[in-house]
């Protein structure tokens, strides 16, 4: 597991979050800021991130998913039942 926290501005307690919300709201969408590590009882109770950089991390996730669902499918290949792309297109191309 990665470390919430790359540098000490990263960190910031409930209280102050609350009371400099906007400012933290603004360095946050213009990714001045790259994340926000809330705190609260001296623990980490939150991680806020700008949008863009929330989508990009959904959009990497989704990326390794596919290609560990590609390299599991890959371990059970057999290249004697494969078909070929001539044979696929024989048989469902529509004859309209």
């Amino acid at each position: 597991m990665t470390a919430l926290l790359e540098r000490a501005d990263q960190a910031i307690s409930v209280t102050a979050m609350v009371r400099g919300f906007s400012a933290r709201l603004k360095d946050i969408s213009s990714r001045t800021t790259e994340r926000l590590v809330i705190f609260k009882d001296n623990q980490p109770a939150a991680v806020i991130i700008n949008v863009a950089a929330y989508q990009e991390m959904l959009d990497e996730l989704e990326d390794l998913r596919v290609e560990a669902a590609a390299r599991e499918r890959l371990i059970d290949f057999d290249q004697c039942k494969a078909v070929s792309h001539d044979d696929m297109r024989a048989r469902y191309v529509r004859k309209d």
